[in-house]
């Protein structure tokens, strides 16, 4: 390919990837968390607040007297199964219907038991949402909220992504062969982070073209559903979701007590797709005229097309099978083609290798687009001249690497600090998911502010440390509830996998900040990366360069 080319090729992959790049590597980093949704919520969930499992059908009279009593729930309600046995605990969600359909900041939660006496007892209960809230973050690349104009938002960056993606393929081919696994270690610290940048993005590049694609779906599956469902299936795919209440004049309510019981419910749905595995029962408009209860659950042999997994609509009354088309297992060829996306991007396939592969995937996609910003602004560093004065940085080279510095860092302390409050803020405070919100932006602008502030050099090991600091928290946070459980924080042996990979996380960010501090004492001084302040060549000849603390 002609050279000019290359250039042009290679201008896209720079510009794309600095547009991108921090909103990126807040969407990969919050990401790679959200593969383990359910450890990470049991991690962070106290130990009162848990239920031992009972038989299913231990729970029917639960769900009978709450449907039948309670409208709200009778619209739409869930049963949480666990190995096979349920949590005799009905869960449901009244949403305002001004907001967003994916905006679950005004939705009210409630949750209804059965009483020593056999009555229900309704009770709210907001839930932290901190799993939730880590979700959004990668869903819309650090925006607080999950609307349709922020997923847009997301989408632009995503195709911007992709673009990236491309161009920087194109730029390596030439010398693909040569420098794919070329790692060359030395003095040239920026050869050995171009090496490295390349290598991953190689390597990893199948991975990146599914998240940059799917995430574009995401971003305008409304708009892609609306129109598939004309086009495609007349209309009809939309009955798979049905929201039509009872009009005047109809057939009367409907009695839940002749809903057939859920372990029958699960074993129609097995029946039809084998090694299924049921996680849980959503009731819906079980009193309406078309009453309809989803069987949640995942095939370890199959793809899923959610995270959760994939469900099949039953008759709640009758049994019958109403629509399999999200069945883990017993999808048609289109549906299947349909979920692979979602799959792809969720982990949601395979074993129990999958979510870990997709855990470094996504933390190496996270440094991938960090390294790029730097890698950008170490290009941009003017060599010193010689017989010359020093010179200074541009503006806007100082700026982008002070944003870099502040955003990554801070999505990496604020994320880990949100986290270690979940074991000290149940039962102190009210508005869980409003704190751990004001907990992770408290950091993450205040690291913004003091990269600005500082400068990248003076700010960028400082804030390292302070990451290494919330990080450990976690561990740490289990650690007291097990030495001191009156401290009100508490510990699960079977969780142990979420402690020991914040302690991993710890120690690769304390290895970061060593290492960042030899570059900023022993670095070229006309470096963004150094802290010493540039000087006119000859002035204080024999001196050490100023620092910003001692040796």
């Amino acid at each position: 390919m002609r050279a000019d080319y290359i250039r042009i090729y290679k201008s896209v992959h720079t510009w794309t990837g600095i547009v991108a790049g921090m909103a990126l590597f807040i969407a990969f980093y919050a990401g790679a968390l959200t593969v383990f949704k359910e450890p990470l919520r049991r991690w962070s969930t106290p130990p009162a607040a848990l239920m031992q499992p009972v038989p299913m059908d231990a729970a029917q009279p639960l769900i009978v007297q709450t449907l039948a009593a309670t409208p709200a729930a009778g619209r739409g309600a869930t049963l949480r199964l666990e190995g096979g046995q349920a949590i005799a605990r009905l869960e449901w969600q009244v949403r305002n219907p001004k907001a967003d359909d994916h905006d679950e900041s005004s939705v009210r939660h409630f949750s209804a038991v059965l009483a020593p006496d056999g009555s229900v007892q309704v009770r709210e209960q907001p839930p932290s949402r901190l799993v939730e809230f880590i979700d959004v973050l990668h869903r819309v690349v650090g925006l607080p909220v999950d609307s349709d104009p922020n997923r847009w938002i997301m989408g632009v960056i995503s195709a911007l992504y992709f673009l990236a993606l491309v161009s920087g393929v194109v730029v390596l081919l030439p010398s693909l062969v040569k420098d794919f696994f070329a790692l060359r270690v030395g003095r040239n610290l920026k050869r050995m982070w171009l090496d490295a940048h390349n290598v991953v993005g190689i390597v990893s590049l199948p991975f990146h073209i599914v998240m940059a694609l799917s995430a574009v779906v995401f971003a305008y599956h409304d708009q892609i559903f609306a129109l598939q469902d004309k086009l495609v299936h007349q209309g009809q795919w939309s009955q798979a979701f049905p929201r039509s209440q009872a009009k005047p004049g109809e057939a009367p309510p409907r009695d839940p007590a002749g809903m057939l019981p859920p372990s029958r419910l699960v074993q129609i749905v097995k029946d039809a797709a084998p090694g299924f595995e049921p996680v849980g029962l959503q009731y819906s408009q079980v009193t309406g005229p078309k009453p309809m209860v989803r069987v949640w659950g995942k095939n370890p042999e199959a793809v899923s097309p959610r995270a959760l997994g994939g469900f099949a609509a039953l008759d709640p009354y009758s049994g019958k099978l109403l629509s399999s088309d999200y069945l883990s297992g017993a999808q048609s060829t289109p549906n299947l083609f349909i979920s692979s996306f979602f799959a792809l991007h969720m982990a949601s396939f395979g074993g129990a290798a999958v979510p870990w592969l997709y855990l470094l995937l996504g933390l190496a996609g996270a440094w991938l687009f960090y390294s790029g910003n730097l890698l950008w602004v170490e290009t941009r560093r003017k060599a010193q001249r010689r017989g010359g004065e020093m010179p200074a940085q541009r503006r806007d080279t100082a700026l982008m690497a002070s944003a870099t510095v502040g955003v990554c860092i801070g999505c990496v302390a604020g994320i880990s600090l949100t986290l270690a409050a979940a074991k000290w803020l149940p039962g102190r405070v009210d508005g869980l998911a409003a704190w751990h919100v004001g907990i992770y932006y408290s950091v993450f602008f205040a690291c913004v502010a003091w990269a600005f502030a500082r400068g990248a050099a003076r700010a960028a090991v400082p804030l390292l440390w302070l990451a290494v600091a919330c990080t450990l928290a976690i561990p740490a946070s289990s650690l007291l509830g097990w030495l001191a459980p009156g401290t009100g924080a508490w510990a699960e042996r079977a969780l142990l996998g979420v402690d020991l990979t914040a302690l991993a996380g710890a120690l690769a960010l304390a290895w970061m900040a060593r290492a960042t501090a030899r570059r900023v004492r022993s670095g070229p001084q006309d470096s963004v990366w150094s802290a010493a302040r540039p000087q006119p060549a000859g002035e204080g000849q024999g001196q050490e360069p100023a620092l910003p603390w001692p040796r």
